[in-house]
């Protein structure tokens, strides 16, 4: 069984968090607040926080500038992974990806399963590498959030979760 191998020195990783809404603001930003408040939590750092229009140019652009920020390591969203016609998150996270990671979405929708139940099935949540860069889509509600961050990333950016994590590979995301 994988488990948090206490020996060795956490590694604090830099964290975007993106919040895709038409409709939120800062004031009820409920789903970015519950991302910022574990990221902040588990010891990372919340290099940068922006709420986006639900619009592939604004998302792509926010994400393009975080990926050529060199104090960014990890961008997670939540919200516009749903299957309604403004939902296009996955679409522009997958489109700057050079390295997909599938079993982000296939590991969320499996432990989503135990909290939701078949709506499950409407989630698009996404992971992937984007030069150096790793991405993660989350859904928009706080559930969503917590079973992402609680039950996936916060121990894959835990440098001391082993058998292995995503933070102990970052340095080798640029080779060719």
């Amino acid at each position: 069984m994988a488990k948090i191998d206490e020996t060795r020195t956490f590694i604090a990783v830099n964290i975007a968090i993106m919040t895709v809404s038409d409709t939120r603001t800062e004031a009820d930003d409920t789903s970015g607040d519950t991302l910022a408040d574990r990221v902040h939590k588990a010891g990372h750092t919340i290099a940068a926080r922006a709420i986006v229009k639900d619009d592939k140019p604004s998302i792509t652009a926010q994400l393009q500038a975080w990926m050529a920020d060199k104090n960014i390591d990890v961008v997670i969203s939540t919200g516009g992974t749903g299957i309604t016609g403004r939902d296009v998150t996955p679409e522009c996270f997958e489109a700057l990806y050079t390295k997909a990671i599938p079993g982000f979405g296939e590991l969320f929708r499996m432990l989503s399963y135990d909290t939701i139940g078949t709506s499950t099935i409407q989630s698009r949540a996404t992971g992937g590498i984007a030069g150096t860069t790793l991405l993660f889509a989350l859904p928009g509600s706080t559930g969503a959030v917590k079973d992402g961050w609680d039950k996936i990333l916060s121990t894959q950016l835990d440098n001391r979760y082993r058998p292995c994590n995503f933070v102990e590979l970052m340095s080798r995301f640029g080779e060719v």
